[in-house]
């Protein structure tokens, strides 16, 4: 028999598919459902206004009365207020009261000033923290007579007993301040507007009233109401999950919200409620400019935003005096959609008989193409990013197409991963991700080569059998490969023990040769830790120079259509290759250019040699030693003797260039002191001693 094609299994599966079935279910039960769906939302968000107003108004009929109950008392006795002792029913009312920060009273006669008041974690008091345990405090101003203030703050914890007091001069005059002098023109209680309290850096509300004594007026009473009650008030009852909910004043400024947000900020000494419009979700804004502009009045309506549907509901509080403020809550249409998924659950059910066997063949048929082909997709992809995974366990199925397609992965898997082993890794990876031709041709390039070679191989390999040669080798070269690889470079080719490497290309960097430069501090790195296992053993340690140069060469595929190299050409290779050499001469493990120092020499502990005539150029170039590397790491780190090293012979090099030898000498010779075993600094003294020295030259 034979297997389907994956045509057939697709036309199939199309054939038997039910979406209209399902189309007409949904339309129909929306279509139904939407009247319930927005009845029901407008009836919750009217039902959360009202008890929420309800609220608000209670919260404020309860201080307003507290209030009056202060101003009562002092009515019924006029000296109540003249002493201290009236601190005690002050604390009363504010400890008993929701949401008051201070209960407090002025008096008119000599500015007298009474309060009791709460006392925030962090506040200072004459310049001073509270004591500790300080949650409340008496505070009082009398004058003594002679016009002189003095303001006492008597601490207590919260089982009323004292815990420090502080006494300190003062000027404060409960006659001058804004909510005594509005009360008192306006002959009445007040509530004040939104307003900041400064000692508490709170938002809140001072609701006052005028004391009688015997028909002439004696003072103002007053509490400190915040704001923060109302806006916890409103996030513990919210209309919906995702509903907010606002109190409003007359122009639209937030007073109190569900999400609890700072709703204020003060420009200097004032203070600017922030507007319904500039909430931090433009999506409230936008929502609140679709209602309808009128004076008074409840009002509800839909709004299409950004793809959703949102109810509004935009209410007054009636009873708060002098105020026309309002409640605010939008809500999305989805919080409500319960009743509408309730009944799309049942029309479903009637259907579902009907559909059931069709549905269950489309979910088996998507279910068998779907899995091999995502299996099938995962490989291809890590064929094309040469990832570490190999493939493996490939989908089995009857479908021929499928099992042809499996096929051919891993046939290409095992011919990209063996054309990797010979090519270029990033090349490869270039080619398959911008699927070019591999042609024959190059460009020229500024980029970064390195060359690496084990130094005294020929000895070493007639002191170990050859089996621990080659392993030993491999080794070395395993390291390299990681070092070159882990930042991004690209190994051009492996020359016996050596390797020529480069960076900047196929993929253009800006760092290349930093990159260059950190490979080569890892494999040296590497490298003595391996020797260090060799050593334990008794074994030959391994030594690899480095040279590296940063230049302008031919860079591209070489060679014939039958078989090419990438690889790169010219001056710049040879002069790498050169630097490499040149570590023999000095007795140093890496070389580099002064064009590498010039690109990447911010991140690079380095000394200068000298400058070098190299073989095959008649201009010397300048070369450093490479000891370390700056922030890239505490193993790269130099320390303070290699920092103190290379100053030196930074300072000696200057000497040099300026044609003072016996400066340069005098500097190279203390280095020998403190280095008896500095190679560079013997060389370049006998270089120096040598009276035919015309430069260096490396073959």
């Amino acid at each position: 028999m034979r297997n389907p094609s994956l045509k057939s299994v697709i036309l199939t599966l199309f054939l038997i598919l039910t979406l209209p079935v399902f189309i007409g279910v949904i339309a129909f039960n929306y279509l139904s459902s939407e009247t319930i769906a927005r009845s029901d939302s407008l009836k919750r968000l009217e039902q959360h206004q009202s008890i929420a107003a309800d609220s608000v108004e209670n919260l404020f009929r309860e201080v307003s009365a507290s209030v009056e109950t202060m101003a009562s008392a002092g009515r019924v006795q006029p000296d109540l207020f003249q002493n201290i002792g009236a601190l005690d029913f002050l604390t009363t009312v504010a400890r008993g009261t929701p949401d008051v920060l201070s209960a407090y009273v002025g008096l008119e006669t000599d500015g007298t000033f009474l309060q009791a008041r709460a006392m925030l974690d962090g506040q200072n008091v004459h310049g001073a923290p509270l004591p500790d345990g300080t949650t409340f405090a008496h505070r009082w101003i009398i004058p003594d007579g002679d016009g002189a203030f003095d303001e006492t703050y008597e601490f207590l914890n919260t089982d009323n007993q004292a815990t420090g007091r502080s006494r300190a001069a003062s000027t404060y005059d409960p006659r001058k301040r804004f909510w005594y002098e509005v009360t008192k023109a306006a002959d009445r209680l007040t509530i004040s507007d939104p307003d900041l309290f400064a000692t508490l850096s709170l938002v809140g509300f001072t609701i006052a009233a005028p004391i009688y004594w015997h028909d002439q007026f004696s003072g103002i009473v007053a509490i400190d109401l915040t704001l923060e009650g109302l806006s916890s008030y409103l996030a513990e009852r919210q209309v919906s999950p995702n509903s907010v909910s606002f109190i409003l004043d007359a122009h639209g400024n937030i007073i109190a919200n569900s999400q609890e947000r700072t709703v204020s900020r003060t420009i200097g000494d004032r203070l600017r409620l922030t507007h319904i419009s500039e909430w931090a979700d433009q999506m409230v804004g936008i929502v609140y400019s679709q209602r309808e502009i009128q004076d008074r009045g409840a009002q509800s309506y839909f709004v299409q935003h950004d793809g959703r549907e949102f109810v509004a509901s935009l209410k007054p509080i009636e009873s708060v005096a002098h105020k026309d403020w309002q409640i605010f809550v939008i809500a999305p249409m989805d919080d409500f959609n319960a009743e509408i998924k309730s009944n799309n659950r049942r029309m479903l059910l009637l259907g579902l008989g009907a559909t059931a066997l069709q549905i269950l063949i489309i979910w088996l048929l998507a279910k068998k193409l779907s899995t091999p082909l995502e299996r099938l997709a995962s490989s291809v992809e890590n064929i094309r990013d040469l990832r570490q995974e190999t493939v493996n366990d490939l989908p089995k199925t009857r479908v021929r197409e499928i099992q042809m397609l499996s096929s051919a992965v891993e046939t290409l898997d095992t011919a990209i991963r063996s054309f990797a082993s010979f090519v270029p890794v990033s090349l490869v990876r270039d080619l398959l991700q911008s699927e070019q031709k591999l042609e024959i041709g190059g460009s020229s390039r500024f980029l970064t080569i390195f060359f690496s070679d084990m130094e005294g191989f020929s000895d070493l390999s007639e002191k170990i059998p050859s089996k621990e040669l080659v392993q030993r080798v491999s080794d070395y070269l395993n390291i390299a490969t990681k070092s070159v690889n882990r930042e991004a470079g690209t190994i051009d080719k492996f020359i016996g023990d050596g390797v020529m490497a480069f960076w900047g290309a196929p993929t253009i960097m800006e760092d290349h040769a930093r990159r260059a430069c950190m490979a080569a501090l890892h494999i040296q790195r590497a490298v003595g830790a391996l020797n260090a296992e060799v050593l334990a053993v008794g074994g030959n340690p391994l030594n690899v120079r480095i040279g590296i140069h940063s230049d302008a060469v031919i860079v591209g595929n070489i060679g014939s259509p039958e078989r090419m190299s990438y690889t790169v050409l010219g001056d710049g290779v040879n002069i790498a290759s050169r630097l490499e050499a040149l570590n023999k001469t000095y007795g140093t493990n890496i070389c580099i250019s002064h064009s590498v120092y010039k690109e990447a020499g911010d991140s690079l502990c380095v000394r200068p040699i000298g400058d070098v005539r190299v073989k095959g150029r008649r201009a010397s170039i300048t070369v450093y030693e490479l000891l370390g590397a700056y922030g890239q790491g505490a193993e790269y780190e130099p320390d303070e003797e290699t920092l103190q090293l290379a100053e030196i012979s930074r300072a000696a090099f200057e000497r040099r260039l300026a044609g003072d030898d016996d400066g340069a000498i005098a500097l190279y010779r203390k280095i020998l002191t403190d280095h008896p075993d500095d190679p560079v600094a013997r060389t370049v003294l006998a270089e120096m001693s040598s009276a035919n020295r015309t430069g260096t030259a490396v073959g």
